[in-house]
């Protein structure tokens, strides 16, 4: 099913980031298995657009148990995937004011279609709304090929760091 994107894919190379898995540690904290970005394509701070890609493997986590013999990328991973996305761009620009960003919320998703390890999932995310401190709001959109196969309103807010490193004092 196609749907207009988000971002003109036109706009960028996904065989050119411009930024890899080490620009994207610099402002992102999940490791390992939890990161869900491969490289980021396209930043545009004009009109805040950002997109990525996660290159599916037959390595995921997710691979062996969702489903056997059928394997199928979890909603939640690619809302994850999202999530970073957004926070990797909200935390370069600084555009919330918070040493770490957290899920707000989710409105109106939409899973259209599958995603399967050998796939590369672009990742396309619009701030449609940032309150400094308080939340970011930002559309999305996951695309496979042609086919727009997530789409959703994601909200951001900040994380209180200090409050949960030290819990325990």
């Amino acid at each position: 099913m196609r749907h207009e994107t988000l971002i003109d894919l036109s706009l960028f190379d996904i065989d050119a980031p411009i930024a890899d898995i080490e620009a994207i540690r610099k402002f992102n904290p999940q490791r390992h298995e939890m990161e869900q970005l491969t490289a980021i394509l396209y930043e545009d701070l004009d009109s805040f657009c950002c997109a990525a890609v996660k290159e599916l493997s037959e390595q995921e986590f997710w691979v062996r148990g969702h489903m056997p013999g059928m394997p199928l990328m979890p909603g939640v991973v690619m809302l994850e995937a999202v999530a970073q996305l957004s926070s990797y761009f909200t935390q370069k620009h600084d555009l919330l004011g918070s040493e770490m960003v957290g899920f707000g919320g989710l409105d109106n998703v939409r899973f259209r279609g599958v995603v399967s390890p050998g796939d590369r999932l672009i990742l396309l995310v619009k701030m449609v709304k940032t309150r400094r401190g308080r939340m970011i709001i930002a559309d999305f959109q996951g695309v496979v090929g042609e086919n727009v196969v997530l789409e959703g309103t994601l909200r951001g807010i900040p994380i209180p760091v200090d409050a949960l490193t030290n819990r325990g004092e």
